[in-house]
């Protein structure tokens, strides 16, 4: 029998404001799993702090809620334990991009097979609306002066980093957002997917009609006006030219081999079925070497 998109769901009460974009990054996760046929107990789902950290309530598999910014750091040890597993990172641009961007580079750089799903709102809502580290210069809202720093641009820094797979999508769009996550599960290595998930409580100037008015749809686009998502050069000039302001793949290594894979003497068996127990004869062996 085929997963169904019922089977990710659960009787947790959503608090997200109404028309918060994280309602379409919810259900496009939840169809993603189920239009790849994962059982619920095959998925773990890793979530930061935040308004995006509570989606973790929502999707019925397992789940780590974790500390602000270590999302990554805590689904790489997941998936170290249990490589049999399908695991999903998820946050916000504060938590993914401001305390938790070392750990993101390196997430990039080890590519280990995980996806990383982050809901860019431009802000802090949880806190009340301050400006966030993918917030323009310019960028005022009531609890905040006008942003006097420059954005971070996620997904340029991430082809620039090595990344194998990079996509941006945009929570008015399920349908490609769901296609761009099944992208990102399926691809073999580190896969970002940044969507534009407006905040319509704290961000009053990245709405949805403002993103369906500045984002560019690279599905959507002539062929002979699109780029390459196999050369990391062109992914970078096309990211450069419309300043980042775009929804689709932007790039994906076919040949990407993941972290697993390159570990010296990694079994193919999951750490969390393996028999542990040393053997008696070794353990004593250990021991009189340290004597």
């Amino acid at each position: 029998m085929a997963v169904s998109v019922k089977q990710y769901k659960t009787s947790a009460e959503t608090w997200w404001c109404p028309g918060c974009g994280d309602f379409g990054v919810l259900a496009a996760l939840q169809k993603a799993l189920a239009d790849l046929d994962l059982e619920p107990h095959n998925v773990a789902l890793i979530a930061g702090i935040g308004c995006s950290g509570k989606i973790g309530n929502y999707i019925n598999s397992y789940n780590l809620h974790v500390t602000h910014g270590r999302a990554l750091p805590a689904a790489m040890g997941v998936k170290l334990a249990n490589r049999d597993l399908v695991v999903v990172a998820a946050g916000g641009d504060g938590d993914g991009y401001g305390i938790g961007m070392g750990h993101f580079a390196h997430a990039v750089r080890r590519n280990m097979d995980i996806t990383y799903v982050v809901m860019d709102n431009q802000v802090y809502g949880l806190t009340k609306g301050q400006t966030s580290p993918t917030s323009g210069i310019g960028f005022k809202t009531k609890v905040s002066l006008p942003s006097i720093e420059e954005r971070t641009r996620p997904c340029l820094s991430a082809v620039a980093l090595g990344a194998t797979y990079v996509a941006q999508g945009f929570s008015g769009d399920v349908k490609q957002l769901t296609e761009l996550i099944k992208g990102g599960i399926k691809h073999r290595g580190f896969a970002l997917i940044n969507v534009f998930s407006p905040c319509v409580t704290y961000n009053v100037i990245n709405t949805y009609d403002w993103f369906r008015d500045n984002l560019v749809n690279l599905d959507e686009l002539d062929p002979s006006e699109r780029h390459d998502p196999h050369d990391r050069d062109s992914a970078i000039k096309m990211l450069r030219e419309k300043d980042g302001w775009v929804r689709g793949l932007i790039y994906q290594d076919p040949n990407s081999t993941p972290f697993e894979d390159r570990i010296v003497g990694f079994s193919a068996k999951p750490l969390a079925t393996s028999d542990l127990e040393l053997d008696e004869g070794l353990w004593n062996k250990i021991l009189a070497e340290r004597r």
